[in-house]
């Protein structure tokens, strides 16, 4: 479909992350389609590796997911748009176009999570649950963060892949609205977290 559009060339295509990362890095395109799901390394963190390596590329998101946790890593990644595949042919190229022109593009349905998550009082905080936005998975993943483990041993205690813990860590980091590691730590231990040895 894209190739038919007037004023857009393919450069590339990738079956799965690692490809896509390779492609990226020859060929410099101005923007990249990427799915979440793929085999190997996934859309998610070849978007982070992408942008890590060719900053001035855009990157679109094109999925069938649409859950919070998946919008908001991808996010955090770098991508600059997200859609769904049931997105027409006309809101895609319109999409590809904004996100080269610097715009953040949402489809309707996932700009209406995106809002609503920003629109939503933050959940309250009692000294039981200091962080109630944090599903138990990802507050096990953050005590054991706040302990100073790394990213291979958390996945060692809690029989996860370390892609598994680096998504947690991230949609982590986009819940609490901190940079990064250190900060999650900090925030974490002022929470009670991380006292266990």
């Amino acid at each position: 479909m894209l190739r038919t559009i007037p004023g857009l060339d393919v450069v590339g295509e990738a079956a799965d992350g690692d490809a896509a990362v390779r492609a990226a890095v020859e060929h410099r395109p101005d923007v990249i389609l990427m799915d979440v799901r793929m085999p190997g390394t996934d859309g998610i963190e070849a978007a982070r590796r992408i942008r890590a390596r060719v900053a001035d590329c855009r990157i679109l998101m094109l999925t069938m997911y649409d859950d919070d946790a998946t919008v908001f890593t991808a996010m955090q990644a770098g991508a600059q748009g997200y859609l769904l595949k049931e997105a027409e042919q006309d809101e895609i190229v319109r999409a590809v176009r904004g996100v080269v022109a610097g715009e953040a593009i949402f489809g309707p349905g996932v700009a209406a999570r995106v809002l609503a998550y920003f629109a939503a009082p933050p959940p309250a905080v009692t000294a039981h649950d200091p962080f109630p936005e944090l599903t138990d998975r990802e507050r096990e993943v953050l005590d054991l963060l706040a302990q100073g483990r790394r990213t291979a041993e958390i996945a060692g205690q809690l029989f996860l892949s370390p892609k598994t813990v680096s998504n947690h860590l991230t949609t982590i980091f986009a819940k609490l609205q901190v940079a990064g590691r250190g900060e999650a730590i900090i925030r974490a231990r002022e929470g009670g977290l991380g006292t266990s040895t």
